[in-house]
């Protein structure tokens, strides 16, 4: 998506309580779970710095209060989950929003009616196109997007943007398997959910594009190439080599080389965890056995072309590849990423090749890694240069073992906030008082995921000041 206008706010006072991070009122609040109120209060008890716990009490409850539509569709609950300031359901977005709440969906019958609501409300938005990325609240209305009103593609309504990123369907089977796995619900994966997954499956084959282009294509009117596909709106030129071609990336920025490796990373595995719930609670082996099929595949092809060596000589997982051998080493904050491989559960947290991969991105071997004054991190071609992504931060915390690298992390988040309290999708890396999106709720949500991940396994780093 475009990125909106920055808004400027006062800097705030490092460690000093924020006076903007503050919720809706209780009867403004679009919806509410007492199992994540209990959580917020459980977890807040465990911030020693007055500062990081307001933000966290504002920032983890900020999908439920803020974005959440729960109704219902031909007499089934039904959940569309606005990204913030833009009112469509990305099903990227909306997946990374509500998995913070997940490990909860047990405690509160509430809460777990909201996952089958966007579990089924996912599956009717693929089949009614597996190549959109975002959707209108409205199966029926045209997009409302003024970028997207005059885009070269198939575009059919409910629809309400159409860029073809992998791991848009990827999200949707992790929200999936991820709800599945916390509650043993089977009643969300009904023959919808089978057809969908099918979709996806078939649409992960035809953008292996072993026998011709597929279907897809996209351009776009815009004086920013990273808008829109080159070559007729097929993209840059590929030898099939099994890998899954992605036009976009996770950021909605234009791939350079179609191969995306952290995004066919997740395909891997989250094909596994369908195959999982395939079998497990629809009773569908063959499916299970199409996803794993095409997993094993990709798989095999991300170890043979996925991999480059940076000018000094250290072997990392490249960003994008095209099959002919060409490759491009970065990394973009947007999840999936480089960095985040094993947050996403992609690779081991102690794999050498990754955490090589790992330390080139936060240096200045990734052209979009970012050190200022204020704060160090990843941002990408979407905003700018010299602006990081918290959620760049958040999701290398999500990653870390090591106290005082996430201590350090965590001083950042809380002194870059510009005075609101909440994330923000970019900061300026010298002036964090100049940011892009007021309103994000998956930088929220992960940062609120990222603080209950620490009161659970390192409980000493919120407890101890910063």
């Amino acid at each position: 998506m475009p990125a909106p206008t920055p808004a400027a706010q006062a800097p705030a006072t490092p460690g000093a309580p924020t006076a903007f991070a503050a919720r809706p009122p209780k009867a403004q609040r679009r919806f509410t779970s007492p199992a994540v109120e209990a959580e917020i209060a459980r977890v807040s008890a465990m911030i020693a710095d007055p500062k990081l716990r307001a933000m966290f009490a504002a920032c983890y409850p900020n999908t439920l209060d803020t974005t959440v539509e729960l109704g219902l569709a031909n007499g089934r609950v039904d959940a569309f989950v606005i990204t913030g300031d833009i009112p469509c359901m990305w099903l990227r977005d909306s997946s990374a929003q509500l998995l913070s709440y997940v490990h909860l969906v047990r405690k509160d019958a509430h809460l777990a009616t909201l996952f089958r609501g966007a579990i089924a409300r996912q599956a009717r938005s693929v089949l009614l196109d597996p190549y959109a990325n975002a959707f209108m609240r409205d199966a029926t209305a045209k997009t409302n997007l003024p970028w997207a009103l005059e885009d070269q593609t198939e575009m059919k309504t409910g629809v309400a943007e159409r860029k073809w990123e992998v791991d848009s369907l990827c999200w949707t089977m992790r929200l999936a398997y991820r709800y599945w796995q916390a509650s043993g619900d089977a009643a969300p994966f009904d023959g919808i959910w089978v057809s969908a997954q099918q979709a996806i499956v078939r649409t992960f084959r035809e953008q292996q594009r072993k026998d011709g282009r597929g279907p897809y294509s996209f351009r776009r009117s815009s004086d920013r190439p990273t808008e829109t596909l080159g070559l007729d709106g097929y993209g840059a030129p590929t030898r099939p080599v099994g890998l899954i071609h992605s036009g976009f990336r996770p950021s909605d920025d234009a791939c350079i080389y179609p191969f995306l490796i952290p995004a066919n990373h997740f395909a891997v595995t989250t094909l596994r965890e369908m195959a999982l719930v395939a079998e497990g609670a629809a009773g569908n082996a063959a499916l299970a056995a199409e996803a794993r099929a095409l997993a094993d595949e990709v798989a095999v092809a991300l170890l043979k072309w996925g991999t480059m060596r940076l000018p000094d000589g250290r072997q990392v997982w490249a960003y994008e590849v095209d099959g002919f051998g060409n490759a491009v080493f970065m990394d973009d904050a947007n999840v999936p990423s480089l960095l985040g491989l094993a947050y996403t559960g992609c690779v081991a947290a102690d794999d050498p090749l990754w955490l090589a991969t790992a330390d080139a991105c936060w240096s200045d071997a990734n052209p979009y890694f970012f050190k200022g004054t204020a704060i160090e991190g990843i941002g990408g071609p979407h905003v700018g240069l010299g602006q990081v992504w918290p959620m760049s931060l958040i999701v290398r915390a999500l990653s870390s073992s090591d106290p005082v690298v996430i201590a350090t992390l965590l001083r950042h988040l809380r002194d870059t906030d510009a005075g609101t309290g909440f994330m923000h999708e970019a900061v300026d890396c010298n002036n964090p008082a100049q940011f892009t999106r007021s309103w994000f709720a998956w930088a929220n949500g992960l940062f609120g995921e990222m603080i209950v991940g620490l009161a659970d396994r390192l409980p000493a780093v919120l407890a101890n000041p910063l």
